[in-house]
């Protein structure tokens, strides 16, 4: 009996009409980060995302979300810079070695100086995660 299961096939975003976000950084270190129209961005589950339980770390995922919601802002504002003063992270299931991770952001209110926003974590159909955060935008 074999007891191997068959290897996924792993979800290529290029061929999808992803376009890879600049690795600059940070972003350079945990990526490819990937960008499809405004406020979806993703990536592909690599060994060097996994924890000791063979499941993403999390910080992966906040990681995630805080990049594609701060791009996300980026775009709401015109390009003003800002930062992060809060980020909220729900856990809502396991994401495993290969699998293609989808944060779907949206402001939910932009005011001169501060964006609120929200964001949904998928793996297909199947979500993930949430998030929300705030972001304060740099003064003139």
């Amino acid at each position: 009996m074999n007891d191997k299961s068959p290897t996924p096939e792993i979800f290529d975003p290029a061929a999808a009409g992803w376009e890879v976000v600049d690795r600059m950084g940070f972003g350079h270190h945990v990526g490819p980060l990937w960008r499809q129209g405004d406020g979806r961005f993703g990536f592909v589950v690599a060994e060097k995302h996994i924890n000791f339980n063979n499941v993403l770390h999390g910080g992966m995922l906040a990681t995630l979300v805080d990049q594609a919601m701060g791009m996300t802002a980026l775009r709401a504002t015109g390009g003003k810079k800002h930062a992060t003063i809060e980020l909220s992270v729900q856990f809502v299931g396991a994401i495993r070695l290969g699998e293609f991770v989808e944060a779907n952001c949206e402001v939910v209110r932009l005011t001169r100086s501060i964006i609120f926003m929200r964001s949904k974590v998928t793996v297909g159909t199947r979500t993930v995660g949430t998030a929300s955060g705030v972001w304060k935008i740099a003064g003139e």
